[in-house]
């Protein structure tokens, strides 16, 4: 008896060790997403809170590395390649790092994102842009840190962290003109091969107007040097679909030829059942 109470206590003590208490984060996370131009940009980071205390040049010490914000280091994420103080910066996640100082901060995007605060040793060969932002007096106190993309253009923004009466602000530039550029020349180019073979696959599998499936098809061949096997093998099923049996005869055996030369085993079985299928000699 005395060694089934003792391990009944054991496992009401292990329990208790394991068991987790569900209660608020002193320094809660947050994110920010913000469309600029045509570039997504998110901002990922714990929000610290003054509680009384002073911060730049005391909790936050002037001159030294600061993961800016809590607990895991502060993470900036582009869809597209930007530019920060001047310099090109690829798309992707970059933590934040600053060194505040009273009149200005280093601001660093730092490509190494797996750090818990501060990295354990800074390689100077991982900051892919630095800024050096002038600070701003606030006539008030900001009581929670607080980053935002603040100054929306076409063209570009800036990151605003706000914290105790401090405002620094951070801009950096977006793609908008290049993407925007590019998206006007391909759609004032007309339709490309691949959006006429989407549009009449689409036509096929709904059963929609077959002759304009065709037409489509079509274009979409023409605009091929050698058009492939499955775009041959669409277009057969459109013809046999439309009642050119013959028509779609010839055309899966293009499309047998061209799964045969790829090797394609997959395609040559679907072209081989559906020639028999129509009847080809």
């Amino acid at each position: 008896m005395k060694k089934i109470i003792l391990v009944i206590c054991a496992f009401i003590g292990s329990y208790a060790l394991e068991a987790q208490v569900t209660a608020p984060q002193p320094s809660p996370t947050s994110k920010l997403e913000q469309k600029v131009g045509l570039t997504d940009v998110t901002v990922a980071y714990s929000r610290p809170s003054m509680r009384g205390r002073t911060i730049f040049g005391d909790l936050v010490p002037y001159g030294e590395l600061w993961r800016t914000g809590a607990n895991q280091n502060t993470i900036v994420t582009f869809s597209d390649d930007v530019k920060i103080g001047g310099k090109e910066v690829k798309k992707g996640s970059y933590a934040l790092y600053s060194k505040p100082n009273k009149d200005s901060w280093e601001v660093y995007f730092y490509s190494d994102t797996n750090n818990w605060g501060n990295p354990e040793k800074w390689d100077a060969s991982k900051v892919v842009a630095s800024v050096t932002a002038k600070t701003y007096e606030l006539p008030f106190k900001v009581e929670t840190f607080t980053i935002d993309v603040d100054n929306l253009s076409n063209n570009g923004a800036s990151f605003g962290i706000v914290w105790e009466s401090t405002y620094v602000e951070v801009p950096f530039e977006v793609p908008t003109v290049d993407k925007a550029m590019a998206s006007i020349e391909k759609v004032m180019a007309g339709p490309q091969a691949g959006d006429y073979y989407a549009a009449a696959v689409y036509y096929l599998q709904e059963g929609k107007d077959l002759d304009q499936a065709q037409e489509w098809i079509d274009k979409s061949i023409s605009m091929q040097n050698e058009p492939p096997f499955w775009m041959l093998r669409q277009k057969s099923l459109i013809q046999a679909k439309n009642g050119d049996t013959n028509g779609a005869i010839e055309t899966a055996k293009q499309s047998l030829a061209a799964a045969e030369k790829a090797g394609n085993k997959d395609y040559v079985k679907l072209n081989q059942d559906s020639l028999a299928e129509w009847g080809a000699k």
